[in-house]
C-alpha cells in the first residue's frame, strides 16, 4: 500500500473534535485510529520503515502521543527509545528548551544520557502544527550531540506552515490536513 493511501485510509479513523483545548482549534484526536489494531499497527510499520530507511540508532519519542508512536515503532526495530517530555517529568539530570505553540508557551526537557555523541536519531510525534515542539525537540537531541535524521508525524496540518521551523530535516507525514 502506498503512503499516499495509507495516510487516506488511517484520515477516517482520526476524530475531529472542534473547540478543543480551545475555541477556534480543531483538535485531530489519534485515540480513534490507536483503537484501530489493523490501523495502529499499518502506522508504527511506516514509523518503522521511516527509521530503517534513515538508519536511524535510536527513537525519541514526544510527550504524550509520540510516547505510543515512537515506542512501539522502537520495540519492533528493538532500538532505544528516549523521551522529550514536559518540564519537571524527568527524575535525573536534563537538558531543557523553551517554545512557542500554536496557543502558549511549553518546555521539553531530556536526560542527559538519552542520546550519545553522533547517534542518528529519528525522532516522532502524532502531529505537526505550527513546528514549534518538533523543533525543540531538534535543539535538544542537538544539544545532546545527536544527529537528527528525521522527523515523523502521523498528522500533518499544512495549512499552519510547521515545516518552516523544521528546515533542512527530512520530515514526513501520512495524513495531510490542508485547511483546517
Amino acid at each position: 500500500m502506498s503512503t499516499v493511501s495509507l495516510g487516506e485510509d488511517l484520515k477516517s479513523l482520526i476524530r475531529n473534535v472542534p473547540g478543543f483545548p480551545k475555541p477556534g482549534i480543531v483538535f485531530r484526536d489519534l485515540t480513534t485510529l490507536f483503537l484501530d489494531g489493523p490501523a495502529f499497527r499499518r502506522t508504527v510499520d511506516w514509523i518503522a520503515a521511516e527509521a530503517r530507511t534513515k538508519k536511524a540508532e535510536v527513537l525519541v519519542g514526544i510527550e504524550s502521543r509520540g510516547f505510543i508512536l515512537a515506542g512501539a515503532a522502537a520495540a519492533q526495530l528493538e532500538l532505544p527509545l528516549a523521551l522529550a517530555r514536559k518540564l519537571g517529568k524527568l527524575p535525573w539530570e536534563s537538558v531543557k528548551e523553551t517554545y512557542t505553540l500554536e496557543y502558549g508557551i511549553s518546555t521539553l526537557e531530556m536526560h542527559r544520557d538519552a542520546v550519545r555523541s553522533g547517534q542518528p536519531v529519528l525522532i516522532v510525534d502524532d502531529l505537526l502544527a505550527t513546528g514549534g515542539t518538533a523543533a525543540a525537540a531538534i535543539r535538544l537531541v542537538e544539544k545532546l550531540g545527536g544527529r537528527v535524521v528525521g522527523v515523523v508525524f502521523v498528522v500533518e496540518l499544512s495549512f499552519l506552515g510547521g515545516r518552516a521551523p523544521l528546515k533542512g530535516y527530512p520530515v514526513s507525514a501520512l495524513v495531510d490536513y490542508t485547511s483546517e
